[in-house]
């Protein structure tokens, strides 16, 4: 019994660590800064494939920020990476770097 019991426990593990690399790799997304509007707090970016937003082909898109001290941190001309999430009101930026 204490064997399954352990067999179990480490398929569940490397189950775990699997799906956490997969999910790790597609959620950053290498863009462009085109254009920044702080009125609106939103940031128009040219992008790669967004495969965590079920986004296959490149495109430009113009997404709300959720912090917008972001927007202070870019500007027109930057690349970046970032991270977003679909919401009920579009896409949001939850995170974003200057590429390097």
């Amino acid at each position: 019994m204490n064997r399954i019991i352990r067999i179990t426990a480490a398929l569940a593990l490397a189950v775990g660590l699997a799906t956490g690399t997969l999910a790790a790799d597609g959620a950053a997304i290498s863009g462009e800064v085109k254009k920044i509007d702080e009125g609106t707090g939103k940031i128009t970016l040219k992008h790669g494939p967004a495969k965590s937003l079920g986004m296959e082909e490149p495109m430009t898109m113009v997404y709300r920020v959720k912090d917008p001290a972001m927007l202070k941190q870019v500007k027109v001309g930057d690349k970046v990476t970032f991270e977003a999430e679909e919401a009920a009101s579009g896409y949001t930026v939850t995170k974003m770097n200057k590429a390097k």
